[in-house]
């Protein structure tokens, strides 16, 4: 028959490692978990820069197909609009002695 001290013996021979082993593996679990989680963020955050720039590149896409489709006379004032400088709002220069008092 087994006694007490031989259970607790094999206990200690046994579990010990059994339960180091098992606190090891944990740590291991959680950091991998940890890891995957960050890589899925900056996944995600991929994403959404591809999906901005695909957006960007359709409405691109969109406007060419416009300018293609349309007729010549207009096609030709759009390009002229586009080769107008912007114009800006003029500035009134007031001189020292127009100035109010």
């Amino acid at each position: 028959m087994i006694g007490p001290g031989e259970v607790m013996v094999a206990l200690i021979v046994i579990g010990l490692p059994v339960l180091t082993l098992m606190l090891i593996a944990n740590r291991y679990f959680r950091l991998r978990e940890k890891k995957l989680e960050v890589e899925a963020g900056m996944a995600a955050e991929k994403a959404a820069q591809y999906a901005s720039r695909t957006h960007e590149l359709e409405d691109r896409v969109r406007v060419l197909e416009q300018i293609v489709t349309d007729g010549g006379a207009q096609t030709a004032a759009q390009i002229e609009a586009l080769r107008e400088p912007p114009r800006r709002a003029s500035r009134k220069t007031v001189a020292a002695g127009d100035a109010a008092p």
